[in-house]
């Protein structure tokens, strides 16, 4: 936990993960995907197959591949798990503005929930990389 000035806290300490449902930004991902799932049932039909289904599968591979890496054991399985999360978030933000582009809908609330996870899967990422895990 941070101060108000910005600085860590020595006397907090964050008890381990037991599953991925405990990591906040599997929380986050997850809150993503259903706001997708809200946002793409106002898409037109024609896209039901098209738009509608890429985007739901992009966005459900974020916590999925994050839940996954979570028993991997390894760092380098773990990290591999969390970029391919990361690389299918970048898709789901090509989609958002495809979305907003073809007039389809308000992507604005949307967008800012695939920011957190955005910041919270490179924190994950790095904190993986620089423990060794």
């Amino acid at each position: 936990m941070r101060t108000e000035s910005g600085i860590q806290n020595p006397e907090f300490r964050r008890t381990p993960a037991k599953s991925f449902e405990d990591l906040l930004v599997w929380q986050k991902a997850h809150e993503f995907v259903l706001a997708i799932y809200r946002l793409s049932d106002s898409f037109p039909n024609k896209e039901l197959y098209a738009l509608t289904s890429q985007f739901r599968r992009a966005a459900m591979s974020v916590p999925a591949n994050i839940a996954e890496g979570f028993k991997k054991r390894g760092t380098r399985d773990k990290l591999r798990y969390l970029n391919i999360a990361q690389g299918s978030l970048e898709e789901c933000r090509y989609y958002l503005m495809l979305t907003r582009d073809l007039g389809y809908a308000d992507v604005r609330e949307v967008s800012a929930k695939l920011e957190v996870v955005s910041r919270l899967l490179e924190a994950y990422y790095r904190a993986i990389l620089s423990s060794g895990f």
